[in-house]
Formats: C-alpha cells, sequence, structure tokens
C-alpha cells in the first residue's frame, strides 16, 4: 500500500492574464521506506510538487493521499497538524534559530506538539547522538560548520519520528566533501527504513537515490527505479548468454 498516492494532480496560477499550470497533472506512488529523489531545473514544478507532497499547499485540481487520509481538501489548520506530526523537512540554508542553542532548535517541533519539557529534552539527545552532535547541544548554530548545522536541521526533522523526511536541496550551501557526508547520513536513514524524498536540480545528487522522478513543465518527464532497471539489465543480459551444453 503507497504511503502517498497523487491522481490528476495540478496547481494553477492565474498572473497578469496569463494561466500557468506549475504542475499538469500529475499521477504518482511512493512506498514507505523509499528513498526518492525529484530532479529537474529551475521552474520544472518540482518545487510545487514537493510543497504539495509536504502540506505546504494545496492542488487545484486532483486528489492526494498521505498515511491512509485524503489530504488534498484539508484546511490550513489540518495541514499544519499532519506537517507537524508526520513530516519533517531540511533546507539548503539550515533554517535554523540563531538565537536558540543546538538542543532548543531540535525541541522546537515538539514544543509546537505540546510534548513535555522533560521528554523533549531525551528525544532531542538522541536525535543529536543520532547524528553525532549530542556533545554540541548547547552550542548556538553560529559555532558550528555548515555540515553540522545540517546535522543539527536532519535532526530537528526527525525528532516527530514523521512518516517521511523532504530535503530540499539539502547540499546546496556545502562544500563537496561536507555535502557527500550529508548524503551519506541520509542513506544510513533510508536503510533503517525512513521514507525521504530528496528535492534537487543536480543529476549527480539524484544518482544517489534508488528511484528518481524528472520532472519538467509540469509533468513526470521520467521515472527511474534504478533497482528495477538493475534487474532489467540482469535479465536482458541472461537471455542473451550461449545455452550451455
Amino acid at each position: 500500500m503507497p504511503l502517498v498516492e497523487l491522481r490528476n494532480v495540478s496547481k494553477i496560477y492565474h498572473l497578469g492574464g496569463e494561466t500557468i499550470r506549475a504542475l499538469d497533472d500529475v499521477s504518482l506512488d511512493i512506498d514507505g521506506g523509499e528513498f526518492v529523489s525529484v530532479i529537474g531545473p529551475s521552474g520544472s514544478g518540482k518545487s510545487t510538487l514537493m510543497h504539495i507532497l509536504g502540506c505546504l499547499d494545496s492542488p487545484t485540481h486532483g486528489t492526494i493521499k498521505l498515511d491512509e487520509r485524503m489530504i488534498h481538501d484539508a484546511s490550513p489548520r489540518e495541514l499544519a497538524f499532519i506537517r507537524n506530526r508526520k513530516i519533517g523537512f531540511v533546507f539548503q540554508f539550515f533554517n535554523l534559530l540563531p538565537k536558540l542553542t543546538v538542543l532548543q532548535n531540535v525541541e522546537l517541533p515538539m514544543v509546537y506538539a505540546g510534548v513535555s519539557g522533560r521528554e523533549r529534552r531525551e528525544r532531542s539527545m538522541r536525535m543529536l547522538q543520532m547524528v553525532d552532535l549530542d556533545n554540541r547541544s548547547k552550542h548556538r548554530p553560529s559555532q558550528l560548520s555548515g555540515g553540522q548545522q545540517q546535522r543539527v536541521a536532519i535532526a530537528r526533522a526527525l525528532v516527530n519520528n514523521p512518516k517521511i523526511l523532504f530535503a530540499d536541496e539539502p547540499t546546496g550551501n556545502l562544500d563537496s566533501h561536507t555535502g557527500e557526508a550529508i548524503l551519506e547520513l541520509f542513506r544510513e536513514l533510508s536503510t533503517q527504513g525512513r521514507t525521504i524524498i530528496l528535492v534537487t536540480h543536480d543529476p549527480e545528487i539524484a544518482a544517489v537515490t534508488p528511484r528518481r522522478i524528472e520532472i519538467r513543465d509540469g509533468k513526470v518527464a521520467n521515472n527511474l527505479d534504478a533497482r528495477l532497471a538493475g534487474l532489467d539489465r540482469q535479465a536482458g543480459s541472461a537471455a542473451a548468454a550461449p545455452a550451455l551444453g
């Protein structure tokens, strides 16, 4: 059973007498535990798709089911509740609050969820330990490197145990070595059964994910599952091999 189901989803804007179809009749499924990249150039519709999947926006047409719940016509308040409980976000520029400590930044989603102070601290420290930053819990973001700040953002995104983790250009503000370390962390999370949707314009970054969804002009131009493609190649090689005997 898919964790996310989109059927004939469109997002239409009317600007200055012009009609812009940011998404145009998109249908796709994403299963729980998948590591998926959504790739496309600027203006392709990939960010619009992420906003709709992440309950930051609603479609003009079509239906969306998330974790067995129809959400395409949910109210802003309902969408906010779903975001807090079921979705985590990691952004290019980290979006950490500079006046809060690392621990307080990670705790923030739980404050909105009404979690008690003691539980907030315990869960936040577990997440910081997972990303190897529990020894920096009292630091401010300005005292951390870019890679460390991104790991704090990942801990914050995971602290409410979301169904889906969205990563929007998560290595775009990092050097290549640090970016690879962040991608390796996503791979590790994926092996633990986390559902991760990585949004990027970079084919090299998209190549690390088993499945790639390419968006062009608001449509799904390509939906490649590298695992299935590998099986197809193996089957083709086996069929082409000469019979022994």
